[in-house]
């Protein structure tokens, strides 16, 4: 079974540069998440993965992007493999059912924009 941790708060980014694949650790045998912003409208998290780790297939109501930030996964979209390493980026489409499994160590920034 996975464990899903959250990073603790700390002081707001808004106005500052900050490195995103950093704003979360990894830690092992768990999923690790932080949200950068949260709206109404949609929100931005980075997650950071251990080895192994993965969420089972869901779906989702609106589009949901992903953009690796360190290591490698697979993320399967309607049972179809893609693999997403740093600077990838894919859309993962309304409706269809998706789902990842990290190669090894793997971050990534989620963007969800509600309809």
């Amino acid at each position: 079974m996975n464990k899903v941790a959250k990073e603790p708060e700390s002081k707001d980014v808004r106005g500052r540069v900050f490195e995103l694949k950093g704003m979360v650790d990894y830690q092992a045998g768990s999923i690790v998440s932080r949200e950068v912003v949260s709206q109404k409208t949609g929100t931005v998290t980075v997650f950071a993965f251990a080895e192994g780790q993965g969420l089972s297939e869901h779906t989702a109501p609106f589009d949901a992007m992903v953009v690796g930030l360190d290591g490698e996964a697979e993320i399967f979209i309607a049972g179809e493999p893609n693999r997403i390493a740093m600077g990838d980026m894919i859309i993962m489409p309304a409706g269809i059912p998706h789902a990842l499994k990290a190669a090894g160590n793997f971050k990534m920034l989620l963007v969800m924009i509600k309809k």
